[in-house]
């Protein structure tokens, strides 16, 4: 982790209460209502997190980059901010950054070597609105190189862990994001999902995450993997909190050619709502093999909770759930070889230190700055979209793609929300899966299919293994159904504890 300055304002960390267990389980509006109150204020708040970073961050590696100075200069912002009584809900509170946004004046990496002395000359989109509402920007998440991967195993800064579980994976590619909110180093974070990597993540940390429709948050300066499937959104500890993320989070862009020109909406707006009369489809696809015992206990004992609150289920089909996979490890390698062809080692990033001409620095930086999962992946894009495999693999796997988003149609006509499992596993061991990428892969199963038809997807926390790793519940709305999701997740919210269990380690 580097500018490792905590030196600057050692008092902090000696003159105030700790953070205890109940406040670092703090909701964003209750945070948001003691800073609003003068009980804290932010340059005070964010000290106490950056000190939980500082201690923690050692044995988890959730954070690439923390830069305390630049944090409490926003920190004294949103005092000035809430003084002037200028505050909104996320004025002065401490939020992770994934390190896939670019972040001015912040080392801005993918998770890469190829970014590793990349220091942003601007910011986000994402991260302008973040700072417009008054956040402190803590730090920047370690995730998988590029996004691509599915356990943050890929990262040249090393593996992130989970909080729950130190020998297992905490997911990817937003691992360092859900890691850093389950270790309650942050109290939300920033995450990006182009086939589940906020939803599984957050369902292996025992968090709360949503993956919008595609076009509601803006791509502008979050380094692209897959265009047509990448989208930020937020991992929080519940609904409601990320509710309150996305309502800073989203909206159109011009910069963005993807992003949707919408009326803008409070995502809080039906937290409230009972359940009574909600139609829950339950995919039978699903309910099969691949899933395990205690991963499949917990969701049902979810789904019975639902049933209690009113809502009924009702037997739906996604018959092409089993292409999901191949389909998107052709389309997305295919976008990745084209968005990451912009990293030669001329213009930025990292340039190979010996070479004899243009072609030889082209070859040498990006054989030594890229990772394997990356190389792979842009070597399977290259091949399906070259001469002669174009329409047997890439065309195809288009085609299909629009079968996957018909059968949610289909199931839509019959319910309002689908329920299953985020993943078919809890949490595996690191380094389990690193020589079966087919294997790694599979742990998308449930989640990529929504990023192929450009649904919304969620996961919150139902319940634990019997080697107590977390399980996540995942629930796919229609097209901008995000409020009706956030409200059904809130609901069970209300009347379960999951989502507020801590790793009992980290607790004050």
């Amino acid at each position: 982790m580097h500018h490792h300055g905590f030196g600057i304002y050692p008092s902090l960390f000696y003159d105030l209460p700790r953070l205890t267990n109940t406040m670092l389980n703090y909701s964003l509006k209750q945070l948001s209502t003691l800073l609003a109150a003068k009980k804290i204020s932010s340059v005070e708040l964010t000290g106490e997190f950056l000190g939980r970073v500082k201690v923690l961050n050692p044995d988890y590696n959730a954070f690439i980059t923390v830069d305390e100075k630049m944090s409490f200069a926003q920190a004294r912002v949103a005092d000035a901010m809430i003084a002037s009584g200028q505050a909104h809900p996320l004025t002065g509170i401490p939020i992770a950054q994934k390190d896939i946004f670019c972040t001015k004046g912040w080392l801005t990496t993918c998770g890469s070597k190829m970014l590793s002395n990349f220091i942003s000359p601007y910011d986000a989109s994402v991260i302008e609105r973040f700072n417009a509402a008054g956040a402190v920007n803590i730090g920047k998440t370690n995730m998988d190189e590029f996004a691509m991967g599915s356990s943050s195993e890929t990262s040249f800064y090393g593996p992130v862990k989970n909080p729950w579980d130190i020998t297992a994976v905490p997911g990817g590619s937003s691992g360092g994001s859900a890691c850093a909110v389950a270790a309650r180093m942050a109290p939300a974070a920033t995450g990006t999902d182009t086939g589940g990597s906020i939803r599984q993540p957050a369902a292996l940390c025992g968090v709360s995450g949503i993956k919008p429709t595609y076009g509601l948050v803006s791509r502008y300066g979050m380094i692209a993997f897959a265009s047509s499937l990448d989208q930020g959104g937020p991992i929080a500890k519940s609904a409601e909190d990320l509710a309150l993320m996305l309502n800073v989070m989203v909206g159109f862009d011009t910069r963005d050619s993807t992003s949707l020109q919408r009326e803008t909406e409070d995502y809080a707006r039906n937290l409230a709502k009972p359940l009574q009369g909600l139609r829950i489809g339950l995919p039978k696809e699903y309910f099969v093999e691949g899933m395990s015992a205690d991963v499949a206990r917990a969701v049902e004992a979810a789904i019975v909770e639902y049933r209690r609150l009113g809502a009924e289920t009702v037997e739906v089909s996604l018959p092409n759930t089993k292409l999901s996979i191949p389909v998107y490890y052709v389309l997305a390698p295919a976008e990745a070889s084209s968005n990451l062809s912009r990293f030669d080692g001329a213009r930025y990033g990292y340039r190979a230190p010996e070479y004899t001409n243009l072609n030889d620095m082209y070859q040498k930086s990006r054989a030594q700055g890229f990772g394997a999962e990356v190389k792979r992946r842009i070597l399977i894009g290259t091949y399906v979209l070259s001469h002669g495999y174009y329409d047997a693999y890439y065309i195809q796997a288009q085609k299909l793609r629009r079968l996957i988003a018909q059968d949610f149609a289909e199931a839509f006509a019959q319910c309002d929300i689908i329920m299953g499992p985020t993943t078919p596993t809890v949490a595996f061991d690191l380094g389990e899966k690193n020589s079966n990428p087919v294997q790694m892969y599979l742990s998308d199963t449930y989640t990529i299919a929504t990023n192929l038809a450009g649904l919304p997807g969620m996961s919150i926390p139902v319940g634990f293994s019997d080697n107590n790793r977390p399980v996540g519940l995942h629930i796919v709305g229609n097209y901008f159904a995000e409020a009706q999701m956030l409200n059904v997740a809130h609901q069970y919210q209300q009347v379960t504890d999951w989502h507020t269990r801590m790793p009992h380690k980290l607790t004050a």
